[in-house]
């Protein structure tokens, strides 16, 4: 048997098909045609050979000799088939069956027709659980009884034996064609042959096991697993959980389906289960894969538990950090030669995928016009980190940082520890993974993390802006008392949402008012002070190993339990400006460009208030004066003073404000 070009077996599987179906029209013809009035009668039951001109089929065998072999259809099973098959191919089958019949509006073959035209008839080929029905590879409409009602075929399954390959249209929509890419960096290629020896080990217990593949979600998880597939001989498609039906009805029609789509077409189906919450596993998601008979897989953040479902846990991480800059240089071109110094700092800082690597560099390359080597450099930066923000841009708040040194007045010590951790941040990819660190133990976490400690207004959020300016990252504010939920294990899935989206571009992350989760660690009375030790350890715990910078801020440094502080990296300290450092932060307020007249610092200094509220008097009294078409004078930052002070209830003294004006 030869190998046909498309061409040749398209016209070999057509003629074969219409022989077939010749073949069920002549037994039609024949019940149909008058007996002779001497003789035997007719064997009505024979079947007509079929037609001597088919001649052999070319490899791959014609589709109606595959479906039949995969469903296991009987003989009569493959001709009832034909046979609804027929009006939809042959013109000549509608006159025959309303002869047959006695109706000429009765065109639709039935049941019944079949039982009396065709040989090896046996009723059990219309049971419900029978493959024409429970396969759907024909529709049963409605009829005084089964017999009489109108048998059509499933029109994928009319495709199919045509030798058209179109995905079923109840499941277009829903699931998703992926493509293998050309290659995969060596890391991921080993995840996917490890899924290629799982499904093909001869040993393996039936059915094969589903797949889990473990990751932070992406592209990248696809691409392993379309990979795997094309190894296979598979077509991939993917699924979203949301997407998988709420009713039970509706889901296993879907199952059903996808069964059958599996054995037209040779597919195998990923799941992606990464932005799913408990009530989606439980009603959707894990009764849909107890109703699949076909090779899947899913792609979880958690590892999924079924005691019914044989399932193989597989973890799929990013590529290495020296596989990403290999894909940057390849995928950059000639751009990566001019930019290979700057590789090390981007790869130290953004932790990228394939997919998230090729973006990067279709965006760099659309914004590249002759730029000089520095110019091209900061826009390789900052489209990383325009690649990173839609993630968290849904999760927390992001602050464009404006501040600079010359914005903030702290103690020498304070400072100096600022510096420090803008020094861990810029050099870590040296110490951890050049010098060695990371190998060494006794290390607890790769994380930096700092604890901003002070009240309100002295500077805390202004210095994370300043860090996130020197390093040219992106910062997000995370309000803790809105993260943290009465619900159990609540608190830990709103913080991971946090990190997970964080770790590509290691963003600065500010978790504001950590009072809402930190205090002293007290006696556990209840499950809810035992689980609230457990949001705290998670917290600490992400912290720890988050790749980029975690910043907790906190009114009351003396309400946190010294246990908790010693697993936090840098702990500086926001005291309350005095006098000099009032002094400093009113010189250093107003803008250049501001026009002032006959400010007196030291009389501002008296006014005892850290430097949150100070910018906020400065910038009410700016609007004063320029409504009034005047320079900004004392009079106007009294007026200011005091609408603050009564904003934050804090009486005004004699001693505070005498002699402004």
């Amino acid at each position: 048997m030869k190998t046909a070009t498309t061409t040749e077996w398209l016209a070999d599987n057509q003629r074969h098909l219409m022989a077939e179906i010749g073949r069920v029209r002549l037994a039609l013809e024949r019940r149909s045609s008058p007996r002779p009035e001497s003789g035997p009668p007719p064997d009505d039951t024979a079947q007509v050979a079929p037609p001597s001109d088919v001649g052999p089929m070319t490899d791959p065998p014609a589709r109606l000799q595959t479906l039949c072999a995969s469903f296991g259809l009987s003989p009569f099973e493959r001709d009832v088939l034909l046979l609804t098959a027929g009006p939809e191919l042959d013109g000549r089958f509608n006159a025959l069956i309303a002869e047959a019949h006695g109706d000429p509006r009765r065109t639709n073959p039935t049941f019944g027709l079949g039982l009396a035209s065709l040989s090896d008839a046996h009723w059990s080929a219309l049971a419900p659980a029978a493959p024409l029905r429970h396969w759907r590879l024909v529709e049963l409409g409605k009829g005084d009884a089964l017999v009489n009602a109108p048998l059509t075929i499933d029109e994928r399954v009319l495709h199919y034996l045509a030798g058209i390959s179109d995905l079923d249209e109840r499941l277009d929509g829903l699931v998703q064609r992926a493509v293998a890419p050309a290659e995969l960096p060596p890391s991921q290629f080993a995840i996917a042959r490890r899924i290629v020896d799982i499904w093909s080990d001869p040993v393996s217990s039936s059915p094969r096991p589903i797949i889990q593949l473990c990751d932070a979600g992406g592209a990248d998880t696809i691409s392993v697993a379309a990979m795997a597939c094309a190894e296979l001989e598979l077509q991939l498609h993917t699924l979203r959980t949301p997407d998988i039906p709420a009713t039970v009805s509706e889901r296993e029609t879907l199952a059903r389906l996808w069964d059958r789509e599996v054995i037209l077409s040779q597919s195998a189906l990923l799941v992606e289960s990464d932005e799913s919450d408990d009530a989606d596993l439980s009603n959707r998601l894990i009764p849909f894969l107890r109703s699949l008979h076909s090779l899947i897989l899913v792609s979880c953040r958690d590892p999924l538990r079924d005691r019914y479902l044989p399932m193989v846990r597989l973890d799929v991480g990013k590529p290495t950090a020296a596989e990403q800059k290999v894909i940057w240089r390849t995928t950059l071109g000639r751009l990566g030669h001019s930019l290979d110094g700057e590789l090390d700092d981007v790869v130290g800082q953004f932790s990228f995928g394939v997919h998230a690597i090729e973006s990067a560099c279709a965006a760099l390359a659309h914004e590249d016009a002759g730029r000089d080597h520095g110019s091209l450099s900061a826009l390789l930066w900052d489209t990383c980190r325009t690649q990173v923000r839609p993630r968290l841009d849904n999760l927390a708040q992001r602050i464009e940082p404006h501040a600079s040194w010359d914005d903030l007045v702290l103690p020498k010590d304070s400072q100096q520890l600022l510096h420090e951790m803008i020094a861990h941040v810029r050099h870590r990819t040296r110490v951890y993974e050049t010098w060695g660190f990371a190998a060494k133990g006794g290390i607890r976490g790769l994380g930096i993390s700092g604890l901003f400690a002070g009240s309100s207004g002295t500077g805390k959020t202004l210095a994370a802006e300043i860090i996130a300016n020197e390093l040219r990252l992106d910062l997000y504010r995370i309000d803790l008392s809105q993260v943290v939920s009465k619900y159990i294990g609540e608190t830990e899935k709103n913080l991971r949402r946090v990190f997970d989206a964080a770790e590509d571009g290691g963003a600065i992350l500010l978790f504001d008012e950590a009072d809402a989760l930190f205090g002293k660690r007290s006696e556990v009375k209840d499950s809810h002070d035992r689980y609230a030790n457990v949001e705290v350890s998670y917290l600490l715990q992400r912290m720890e190993s988050y790749r980029g910078l975690a910043i907790l801020t906190t009114n009351m440094r003396q309400a946190l339990d010294p246990a908790f502080l010693r697993r936090i990296r840098f702990a500086v300290t926001f005291p309350f400006p005095d006098a000099a450092a009032r002094a400093e932060i009113w010189r250093r307020i107003f803008p250049a460009a501001t026009p002032t007249e006959g400010l007196e610092i030291q009389k501002l200094a008296r006014l005892n208030v850290p430097g949150g509220n100070i910018r906020n008097i400065a910038l009410q009294a700016a609007f004063a004066a320029a409504n009034a078409g005047e320079p900004v004078r004392m009079a106007h930052l009294l007026h200011a003073a005091r609408t603050e002070c009564m904003k934050i209830e804090k009486p005004l003294t004699d001693a505070e404000i005498g002699g402004w004006i």
